[in-house]
């Protein structure tokens, strides 16, 4: 007597097909599992057996052989309990094997029967409507995630009986259902329109999304960093929906999607504390999850007081920021996560705060250069824009009338973008940050002038190869804000401003 039933493992936000297949023969008594397990899957023996003789389904004395294909991948969570238990109920016939065929099955089942959310769902529901599968069975808890996927029957069951109940052509369980309130779309309530004042950094932020660069603020306390970084978001234009399934894979390996009735539509924006580890900013752990800068995926990622994380922290940004993705090599193997964020940092220019303001500033030049050399030049080099965010006056502050809203601004940045996308439809990249060294020539060509210029400029900041392409990348941004098809000079020096700032302040150290 044998059977097989379709499941799926997760690595990185990838779902892998795995087939359970069981053999029930006559011999010794004994139930037996192989195909590289890990510990949980090989206590799913235990979880199985008793759960069977709880749900009214006593095994038989015979030996009992589970496999779990192919063998060369490590099997591991608990998402395979329900795929087992019912691998061996059509091998035992009291599932007819038909029944089996396009059929996908994951969940987890406690002692008594009862079905267990498993995280990771949607993408599995996912690769098995690609696969060809026309039905899937999960537990009664992910049953939300799985109708997301759309294509594929979804057949959610709270216990072992049901799902047998299902598979012989009986109706289905007549249980009530807790009463779901339609969800409220959260309304994001920070707007640019409540920031007074700030109008260059205003337009560095309108800048760093218009070209999707990174950007950090420097400014004493009190000056609003942290107020425009948390309204960056609202004027990033909506997520397209190939996007929004992406992110609610990652969202949904991690857990995170569970309460939600669809796709995961606002980008997100994560604030990790300075006290972060590196391993939970990249992501990884004994059964690897994504890490902050994977959560910020299509989003922004913020860091406030920058200097005060640890340098092993914001070392791993570096491989992310240029490549877009994180890989992650353990003992018991490897995985990817998508890593495309937009990085938004804030820092003050001192411990104090104050820093180049003698009046101000309490610390010594020794604490100064301590304080600043937290942040490495290679991690510098990556950020597109530098700013200023200066102490704002009591006129501005108190200043009658509306200032310029999210709305208007996105608009703005919508247009810019669809200037990119249009320019670069043939290329594999979509934002004028992410174009390669080897096409700045093509897309940031200068007159002989401008090269004269920006050759001067080279030397007398002491540049490296990649500050200097960041320069030629935001100057583009910049033309595209105007709609100009060349890079003029007055874009060019707004980009080096943006690039001067860093400079000047590492400098006095």
């Amino acid at each position: 007597m044998y059977s097989i039933v379709s499941t799926a493992i997760i690595q990185g936000i990838r779902s892998i097909p795995v087939s359970v297949e069981a053999d029930v023969s006559d011999g010794m008594p004994v139930f037996e599992m192989v195909g590289f397990l890990a510990s949980e899957v090989k206590e799913a023996r235990e979880r199985v057996r008793t759960a069977l003789r709880n749900s009214g389904f006593l095994l038989p004395p015979k030996r009992v052989t589970i496999n779990f294909a192919p063998a060369d991948i490590r099997k591991s969570g608990s998402g395979f309990d329900l795929p087992v238990a019912l691998a061996v109920l059509a091998a035992l016939g009291f599932v007819p094997g038909e029944a089996l065929e396009k059929t996908f099955v994951i969940g987890e089942v406690g002692l008594n029967g009862k079905t267990q959310p498993t995280g990771g769902i949607l993408p599995m529901v996912v690769e098995a409507k690609e696969c060809g599968l026309k039905r899937c069975i999960v537990p009664e808890a992910n049953r939300q995630e799985a109708m997301m996927a759309g294509g594929i029957e979804v057949c959610d069951v709270s216990c072992i009986e049901e799902m047998v109940c299902i598979l012989n052509g009986e109706e289905k369980w007549d249980r009530p259902r807790p009463d779901r309130k339609e969800r409220e779309r959260k309304r994001r309530l920070s707007d640019f329109s409540d920031i007074h004042g700030q109008y260059f950094a205003r337009r560095a932020c309108e800048t760093a999304v218009s070209g999707m660069h990174n950007l950090l603020m420097i400014g004493p306390p009190g000056a609003g960093k942290t107020m425009m970084a948390m309204r960056i978001p609202s004027i990033l234009p909506p997520l397209r929906h190939d996007e929004q399934m992406e992110l609610s894979k990652i969202y949904s390996v991690s857990g995170l999607i569970s309460e939600r009735e669809d796709f995961m539509e606002e980008r997100p924006f994560r604030a990790p504390h300075h006290t972060v580890t590196a391993q939970a900013m990249s992501g990884g752990g004994v059964h690897p999850r994504p890490g902050e800068i994977s959560l910020a995926h299509k989003g922004v990622l913020f860091l406030d007081e920058l200097p005060e994380f640890r340098k092993d922290t914001l070392e791993v940004l570096r491989q992310p920021m240029e490549e877009k993705k994180v890989r992650l090599i353990r003992l018991k193997g490897e995985c990817e996560y998508p890593a495309d964020f937009m990085l938004v940092a804030a820092m003050n220019p001192c411990r104090c705060g104050y820093y180049p303001d003698p009046v101000k500033c309490r610390c010594n030049p020794a604490s100064v250069e301590r304080y600043l050399g937290r942040i490495s030049s290679p991690l510098l080099d990556r950020i597109d824009i530098c700013v200023e965010a200066l102490r704002t006056e009591f006129r501005e502050l108190t200043a009658v009338g509306p200032e310029e809203n999210s709305a208007v601004i996105q608009q703005r940045v919508i247009t810019v973008h669809h200037i990119q996308q249009e320019r670069y439809r043939s290329e594999d990249f979509d934002y004028n940050s992410q174009i390669p060294a080897a096409r700045i020539g093509e897309y940031c060509a200068l007159t002989r002038g401008q090269q004269n210029m920006m050759e001067e400029i080279y030397g007398r900041l002491n540049l490296t190869a990649r500050a200097y392409h960041k320069i030629l990348k935001v100057a583009r941004t910049l033309a595209d804000m105007e709609g100009a098809e060349q890079i003029g000079d007055r874009h060019l020096n707004e980009a080096v401003c943006y690039r001067s700032l860093d400079k000047k302040i590492w400098a006095h150290t």
